[in-house]
């Protein structure tokens, strides 16, 4: 069946893939000085007529049906005839077409017979709306080296079990273990895994921002290495978000751990939501599904010291949950602490809220008027009452602590505020990916991002 035409007489060059690709391969072969910056017209230089075209497919495909010339309006900013001149990439480079528009299309038409019907239709706009969406996993490895290969093969099954296109990366946060030759091994076998190594730790929210940015699906879902998000929840995350929405994220309802840890997350996560000046989900981490768009805004936020879950709140579009049970680690030992744990609390509330700076500035507030009114009190009772009125250095000394501690304590939460600007200012890199792993092979990589 012939598609619709514009006017007969409208002309274009008509180039196979196999030789722009050789042009650009000539290109890289044939570099030097003399040629730098200079620009090359890759075509065949024959100027081919829209009429001439269906000709040559009514000709080459045994198609009966006449063609229907200006049932397609033409662009109104387009060129009527649009031809190349090779001339100087044949001078220059040495190279010219070899493939005829008749060879071009029977090679085209045997490739695309090869396909299959989800092939064909992933390839092509063919029952887009119907197309089922891809993923993404990226994983944050630190650790973890006896648990990828059980997450390598969980996610396997679910996605398999979706049904759907799918990539895993596992980012090796600097472990100290073999996670790297896990990753590579896995690879080898499995050309859907990518590995990413850093140089160092970053931690786990700049491994899942370094995965982000290599991914390339229609969603990504961000993981721990520790199998504490389990895979299979990935199936209710993608039928929620056909259903439209944009983030699922797993809420967390119940932990396998010390009643006491519990409870201390669940009230962080409380007072977290509290003092943020975003609406943040109750006992919802960094485990979840966005869409493409929402990543792309999650990845011009352009802050150093991230804060995942904070930022997928404030980038806002439709979010729902997931109730799951956070189960145990499955091997060895969690790598979190009291003060680790204290110290991803300042992270989260000193990202997203000012509401440390207003209670102090309303501590001060109500301690100058408590300061103003017993001074008033004491100056009174020492004019009216003297014998009552406060007398010795305790009362001073209690006093001066009182204030001193308040100063103290407002110094310091001043500080992590400005410990967070300067953390910004400096403009480091946020990360420094040292190595790529694909297909078993460990590539080196330099600070523009290519190869060695």
């Amino acid at each position: 069946e012939l598609p619709p035409f514009v006017d007969p007489r409208t002309s274009r060059d008509f180039i196979h893939v196999d030789d722009a690709c050789a042009a650009f391969v000539m290109a890289a072969v044939k570099l030097h000085p003399q040629i730098y910056g200079e620009s090359f017209n890759i075509g065949s230089g024959r100027k081919t007529s829209i009429a001439e075209l269906a000709a040559v497919t009514k000709t080459l495909f045994s198609v009966a049906q006449e063609p229907q010339f200006g049932s397609m309006e033409a662009r109104s900013w387009d060129l009527a005839d649009w031809y190349a001149d090779p001339s100087k990439a044949l001078a220059s480079l040495g190279w010219k077409t070899t493939i005829s528009l008749e060879d071009g299309l029977r090679s085209s038409a045997v490739w695309v017979g090869s396909l299959s019907e989800e092939d064909f239709a992933s390839n092509s706009k063919k029952d887009s709306s119907k197309r089922k969406r891809s993923v993404s996993a990226v994983i944050a490895c630190y650790k973890d080296s006896q648990a990828i290969p059980v997450m390598h093969r969980r996610l396997t099954d679910t996605f398999l079990k979706l049904g759907i296109d799918y990539e895993i990366i596992f980012v090796n946060d600097g472990s100290p273990d073999d996670s790297a030759q896990v990753i590579s091994t896995i690879s080898a076998t499995d050309p859907r895994v990518i590995g990413i190594s850093h140089s160092r730790n970053f931690g786990s929210q700049m491994a899942f921002r370094s995965g982000m940015e290599l991914s390339t699906k229609d969603a990504v879902v961000l993981m721990d290495g520790d199998l504490q998000d389990p895979p299979e929840l990935i199936e209710q995350f993608y039928a929620k978000w056909k259903e439209g929405w944009d983030v699922v994220y797993g809420r967390r309802v119940k932990r396998e751990m010390a009643w006491h840890w519990g409870l201390m997350y669940k009230a962080f996560y409380r007072v977290f939501a509290s003092f943020s000046y975003v609406s943040i989900p109750l006992d919802a981490g960094d485990f979840s599904l966005m869409d493409r768009r929402v990543i792309g805004w999650l990845l011009n936020c352009p802050e150093r010291d991230l804060f995942v879950r904070g930022l997928r709140a404030y980038v806002g579009f439709r979010q729902t949950g997931v109730d799951y049970v956070r189960p145990e680690r499955m091997f060895g030992v969690t790598t979190n602490s009291l003060l680790k744990n204290i110290d991803w609390a300042k992270k989260g509330i000193f990202s997203f809220s000012n509401t440390p700076l207003t209670m102090l500035t309303a501590a001060g507030v109500v301690s100058l008027a408590l300061s103003i009114l017993a001074a008033v009190v004491v100056a009174l009772l020492r004019i009216l009452i003297p014998d009552i009125a406060p007398r010795g250095a305790t009362t001073l000394l209690i006093t001066i602590l009182m204030f001193g501690s308040l100063n103290l304590f407002a110094i310091g939460l001043v500080g992590e505020y400005v410990a967070k600007i300067m953390l910004e200012v400096k403009g480091r890199p946020r990360l420094i990916r040292a190595a790529l792993i694909r297909h078993g092979v460990s590539t080196e990589l330099l600070p523009n991002g290519k190869t060695r």
